[in-house]
């Protein structure tokens, strides 16, 4: 059935900030924000009661800024003003997921698991018109409504509401604490049906956009050696319910104290593309343009460097890719991000430069944390000059966030400045990440829980730094 396009509606942003949470490790004991009060209203709300048969109504439709003034620098802004083999066991084969949902007869299903064809194909197969699945998808993602019980599913005809209550579940998580940082970020703790916690980070800015970082794992089984979930080991996937719903929820909790929430970063727990089955699969549910709408180059997928995974993603999604370097030669890389002993830099980098030819208009969005003594020399910033200099990216610069579980120190301000001043000189585009959050553990890297896995042997001539 054809699908018209809907205009979106801006909802008022004119809710007071909630007031701050306590540690990661402690939950409020009362409901105090607007936020809080709306998730608490509407599990109300959705335990309530059953669909009625009544006929339903019309529906209703940390680096200081002074001495980084900007975010973004091209070289023409500068002229106008410088160890042991890892566990085969972290990167063993990865386990296929079916590419499409699949449903048995008179069991329930989770409507935020299936793309649109899927949702309309599973409409079909209870007896009902292909229109009412396009119905139901903007009652789940469109037309500000976000649906989270039957109740909320205004405009449906009754006899579908009844077989929805009855068949399937519009919510795949629920909302355990909202943690609010100093300057406004909001880490959402998400409890999943096992009970295991997950955590959102939703990140407003005065710039008129709000991104939200979603998790992909609980856990993750890369072992960086500077990240907080790196540590913690793998110890599940999330389905692409549990990956969609985040990016929902953000909308849903905060769009009209923040107004849109207009991008979305797979950056929070786990490594995206080792759950790439349900990455690309939760990423074009949310680049529908019938549903979330995000923009495809607001949607950005990040990767330690699996590089089969890589290939896949370039070949199969529109969205944009991110790849975590932080090195500039495979000795430091080896030590702190164990996957480069399986996917070296020349293998990284060689096949970026072959798959980003087949598209012409993408780039690279590559990450480099900044660890004192490690990787912020001006040797580093030359090699890495020379890593990518015939790749079409651009170089994001981030601030090391210290966390209990590491022995890494933040780079220096001004010796961030330096480094970023000499790669704009050699004709890069760079920008410098802010660390947002970082007083309430939701900054870049600090998400998660104390890990199990162990920290791996320092190279000698880097023991001084640490």
């Amino acid at each position: 059935m054809a699908r018209t396009l809907v205009s979106r509606r801006r909802c008022p942003a004119s809710v007071p900030r909630m007031a701050d949470g306590a540690n990661k490790f402690q939950r409020p004991r009362e409901i105090s924000s607007p936020a809080q009060i709306l998730f608490t209203l509407s599990n109300l709300a959705c335990e309530k009661k059953k669909p009625t048969a009544e006929a339903a109504g019309p529906y209703q439709p940390a680096i200081p800024m002074a001495a980084l003034p900007l975010l973004r620098w091209g070289a023409s802004s500068l002229l106008a003003h410088s160890s042991p083999p890892a566990s085969r066991r972290l990167f063993s084969a990865i386990r296929r997921l079916p590419a499409a949902a699949h449903w048995e007869p008179g069991s329930r299903v989770i409507l935020k698991g299936m793309d649109y064809p899927e949702l309309e194909k599973w409409v079909q197969s209870q007896g009902f018109r292909p229109g009412q699945a396009m119905m139901l998808w903007k009652c789940l993602y469109g037309n500000n409504v976000w649906a989270h019980c039957p109740d909320e599913l205004a405009g449906l005809n009754k006899d579908l509401r009844k077989m929805i209550s009855e068949h399937a579940d519009l919510k795949a998580l629920t909302v355990k604490d909202i943690i609010t940082a100093s300057d406004g970020t909001r880490k959402i703790l998400f409890s999943l049906e096992d009970a295991s916690v997950i955590e959102t980070v939703v990140i407003p800015s005065a710039r008129g956009r709000t991104t939200v970082c979603v998790s992909s794992q609980v856990g993750c089984a890369m072992n960086c050696q500077f990240c907080f979930t790196g540590r913690m080991g793998l110890r599940k996937h999330l389905s692409t319910a549990e990956i969609v719903e985040q990016a929902v929820f953000a909308r849903r909790l905060f769009s009209d104290e923040f107004g849109s929430i207009t991008n979305v970063v797979f950056m929070g727990m786990g490594e995206p593309l080792h759950n790439v089955d349900n990455v690309i699969k939760a990423s074009s549910i949310m680049v529908d343009e019938q549903g979330l709408q995000f923009s495809p180059r607001k949607v950005t997928v990040s990767t330690s460097g699996l590089v089969p995974q890589i290939k896949r993603f370039l070949h199969e999604s529109n969205c944009d890719l991110a790849v975590s370097l932080n090195a500039t030669t495979d000795e430091v890389r080896n030590w702190i991000m164990p996957i480069n002993r399986k996917y070296n830099l020349n293998l990284l980098l060689g096949t970026l430069r072959e798959e980003l030819r087949l598209r012409p208009k993408s780039i690279v969005l590559f990450e480099y944390v900044m660890l004192a003594g490690v990787n912020d020399s001006v040797g580093d910033a030359k090699r890495l000059t020379e890593l990518v200099h015939d790749i079409p990216c651009k170089i994001n610069l981030i601030s090391f966030n210290p966390h209990s579980g590491s022995q890494f120190k933040p780079t220096p301000d001004e010796k961030i400045i330096e480094f970023r001043n000499m790669l704009i000189q050699s004709g890069l585009t760079v920008m410098v990440r802010l660390s947002r959050g970082d007083d309430q553990m939701a900054a870049c890297g600090q998400l998660g829980e104390p890990g199990q896995l162990p920290l791996l042997r320092v190279p000698e001539k880097f023991l001084a730094a640490l």
